[in-house]
């Protein structure tokens, strides 16, 4: 157990100095290409590797911590419920959506994110959508106690804010991934949100509960129990891709989408996750309680 945390912690540590790199490169490099010609042989070679590989490689981290994360904490079969329909339900509605335009609208994935499945979808955004995903979808269901008082209300409103916080994600890292310096994707009939169409939103938030549902339903009958520190990884998943978002799309003029992002995907997460850690407390002080009783009584017997 000991060194899957250390796997987890070094993809995470990975991830997140990834996307590091990655903007500086995008805002700073790239804009300048003065700039690599003045670095040292090394520092050249390294700002190649981060043109060619970057995103691959900030998304692969980001799915290995969350899987490691997630088999640690809910075991293999749980995080295989979650992650096969997340990524082959995502990858569905991606090709659907790059060959016809539903249900996200008319768009196309350039270079920059790694082979592309048919020639259209890179391998990586099915990961991406599985990592996001599934912390999104754990503070949403830790933050309503879902697993401690289950009802049909809780686990639609799970569902609901999972799906949520997953689009308010790329309600920031849309509009300046398909319109920065070097774009990784690009809108064929351009959108009046910032580039992107509404069309885009609706297929987010219902790709985002098809798979959740999916799985909600595959973990049906195995409650998630997560301790309080169980809950931190997610929550700084979440916040470490909303920051890489919000630099993009603030360095490319777009304040309203942060804001947007901030209001419906930052503060329902921390929220979430402090409702989620404040209850993980109390029902670890009512087992204590309980066991003194139980204790108690049997003291009283003998």
């Amino acid at each position: 157990m000991k060194q899957l945390v250390i796997a987890e912690r070094v993809c995470l540590i990975g991830h997140i100095v990834s996307m590091v790199f990655g903007l500086v490169g995008i805002l700073l490099v790239v804009p300048n290409a003065e700039v690599i010609m003045n670095l040292a042989e090394v520092g050249q070679k390294a700002m190649q590797w981060s043109m060619a590989g970057g995103g691959v490689v900030y998304m692969i981290l980001g799915a290995a911590a969350v899987f490691l994360y997630a088999y640690r904490t809910l075991g293999l079969g749980r995080t295989l419920a979650f992650m096969l329909p997340s990524v082959f339900i995502s990858l569905g509605s991606e090709l659907s959506g790059t060959s016809t335009g539903f249900p996200f609208g008319h768009y196309s994935y350039l270079s920059g994110l790694g082979y592309k499945i048919a020639g259209l979808v890179p391998f990586t955004i099915p990961l991406s959508w599985f990592y996001v995903g599934c912390v999104s979808y754990l503070l949403a269901r830790a933050g309503l106690e879902v697993d401690k008082k289950p009802t049909f209300l809780r686990h639609i409103g799970a569902i609901a804010l999972g799906a949520l916080l997953l689009t308010s994600w790329d309600f920031v890292l849309d509009p300046a991934m398909s319109q920065t310096s070097l774009p990784f994707w690009y809108w064929q009939q351009p959108g009046p949100f910032f580039g992107m169409p509404y069309q885009n939103f609706a297929g987010w938030m219902g790709t985002g509960a098809v798979f959740m549902t999916v799985a909600a339903l595959l973990w049906r009958n195995n409650p998630i129990k997560l301790e309080r520190s169980q809950l931190n990884l997610p929550l700084t998943v979440y916040l470490a891709n909303f920051g890489f978002a919000t630099v993009m799309s603030l360095a490319a003029g777009f304040s309203i989408p942060v804001l947007l992002g901030l209001l419906l995907g930052v503060a329902p997460a921390v929220a979430l996750w402090w409702k989620g850690t404040s209850g993980q407390d109390q029902l670890s002080l009512e087992s204590a309680t309980q066991e003194i009783s139980v204790a108690n009584v049997k003291v009283a017997l003998k």
